[in-house]
């Protein structure tokens, strides 16, 4: 298996769980993991719709891994989203200030995902052509 699939799998099996605890049960883990009450039926649907959002990356990262026609996409769209996210969670850090320990270290990880999944989409382009 190729590095950039195994970087596939990875990417959606670290992004699973993130999901699962957003949007599963989000007024039981968001109340212990943030202290959010996420019981208002529109925070839930927010956050459900996030971990919707969430899981359909992880599926595409997931087939392209298996699929070669899809892999460069999948490795592309891996790093919009883990930069996207980033750039969010760096404007909240100058507008909002620092959120909980965790969430800092999800920003640490988007760019390191981000930066590694540039580096493959290099490999994966080398190798195709």
């Amino acid at each position: 298996m190729k590095i950039q699939s195994v970087f596939l799998i990875v990417a959606a099996c670290g992004l699973t769980p993130i999901a699962l605890s957003y949007g599963f049960s989000p007024a039981a883990s968001l109340g212990i993991l943030f202290n959010i009450d996420a019981t208002p039926v529109n925070v839930s649907h927010i956050f459900r719709a996030v971990m919707g959002l969430y899981l359909a990356l992880a599926t595409f990262w997931v087939m392209g891994a298996f699929r070669s026609n899809m892999r460069l996409h999948a490795l592309y769209s891996l790093v919009i989203f883990m930069f996207g996210l980033a750039i969010g969670r760096m404007v909240s850090l100058v507008v909002d200030g620092m959120p909980h320990w965790l969430l800092s270290v999800y920003l640490l990880l988007e760019l390191g995902f981000g930066i590694i999944g540039i580096k493959m989409i290099r490999k994966e382009e080398i190798e195709t052509e």
